[in-house]
């Protein structure tokens, strides 16, 4: 067979794609294909390394290993032209000219489907919940804009809800057989019968509301039940609430997606929820007992003497429920010592002599107010 380069004869670069090789190839099959050059050696000769060539290029582990070692493994392991290792090498390969000479013979198999019931496809949705929802769980309502099967005609298109008749092209099954005589036999291609369009049957009178289709389009409210510990990207499935399937086939499902919205005062980490809460100084030196908020209301927490800035403190199941209902997280309270930013003088006096009492050495500040000092300046007076 051919050593020539297969990207040169096909005419591309080294670069192509799968559908420039896939047009190149149906260019130069239609140009020097045996059906159309009868009787032409050079002709036939040409469209066998076209048809090597693409063999090899068309299979990705095939070029690939063709770029590497070239037409040496070529020979042994890509199932080429002169010993097709799958046959299923060999249908995909003369696919592309049955569809360009006689119609689709190899694609009857998709033809096939056109007449069979269809599953609806499937909807999304994303819903935006906030976190007391996510984390306690709530249902809703949403309005959801799809397909369903026409209720005059109950879908299948006809008037008054008749059934269709049976195509007589094709006997129902939506595909009519063609024979061809070829140079290389005689080739037998299905076709979708052009009569029913490949439906198998035929409306005599359309549903005047669908208009034949079987289906209308309409906005339905559907209930969504958010389970207690969703998280953003937590998907849920809604079965059946879908497109409407074509055929009789059965409807798609609904897959809702959740958008926790943020918090102002809580922050998630896996099912524990945190939140940061200001103290006194003189609470965190003394100790006491405080009220912090949970998404339940408030709650009691005490805090031991000498708390620290960045300490935390938990509070037991206060979190977020496991979705797989293996108890609950917790509230973990992180505290941020607030020092205040004016004293007054009796405050100032306090807080020396507990400098003073601590061995604390502090400078001597002047506590006289604007006004004293004014008056110190003119002499007293």
């Amino acid at each position: 067979m051919s050593k020539k380069d297969y990207y040169e004869v096909l005419g591309i670069g080294r670069e192509a794609t799968q559908e420039e090789i896939k047009k190149a190839y149906r260019k130069l099959a239609r140009q020097y294909h045996p059906d159309v050059n009868s009787g032409d050696k050079e002709s036939e000769s040409r469209f066998k390394e076209i048809k090597e060539a693409y063999d090899i290029l068309s299979d990705p582990q095939k070029r690939e290993n063709y770029d590497r070692f070239g037409h040496q493994e070529g020979a042994q392991g890509f199932g080429g032209f002169g010993g097709f290792g799958d046959i299923r090498d060999f249908t995909s390969g003369f696919e592309d000219i049955f569809d360009t000479f006689f119609g689709g013979g190899f694609n009857a198999g998709r033809n096939r489907q056109a007449s069979t019931p269809r599953r609806g496809a499937d909807l999304r949705y994303d819903l935006e919940i906030s976190l007391k929802d996510a984390v306690q769980g709530k249902e809703t309502f949403v309005n959801i804009p799809r397909t369903e099967n026409c209720p005059d005609c109950d879908g299948t298109g006809a008037k008054n809800g008749a059934q269709p008749v049976t195509c007589s092209a094709c006997g129902g099954s939506g595909q009519q057989q063609v024979v061809k005589n070829t140079a290389f036999g005689r080739f037998v291609s299905i076709r979708t019968c052009e009569k029913c369009q490949g439906q198998g049957h035929i409306i005599k009178e359309y549903c005047p509301k669908c208009r034949g289709e079987g289906r209308v389009f309409r906005e339905r409210k559907i209930e969504i039940k958010i389970p207690a510990g969703v998280d953003s990207g937590s998907k849920l499935r809604i079965p059946g609430e879908g497109e409407a399937g074509t055929r009789g086939g059965p409807p798609g499902d609904l897959y809702v997606i959740i958008h926790v919205r943020p918090h102002e005062i809580f922050k998630r980490q896996d099912n524990d929820l945190i939140c940061e809460i200001a103290v006194n100084f003189v609470q965190a030196a003394l100790g006491g007992e405080l009220e912090v908020p949970t998404l339940d209301g408030k709650a009691k927490l005490r805090i031991p003497e000498g708390t620290q800035p960045g300490a935390v403190f938990r509070l037991k199941g206060k979190g977020v429920p496991s979705l797989r209902g293996f108890g609950k997280g917790d509230q973990l309270v992180r505290v941020k010592v607030e020092v205040p930013r004016r004293l007054n003088a009796r405050q100032k006096k306090i807080l020396r002599e507990f400098a003073q009492v601590s061995g604390l050495d502090l400078p001597e500040q002047d506590d006289k107010g604007f006004f004293d000092r004014v008056k110190d300046t003119l002499g007293g007076k």
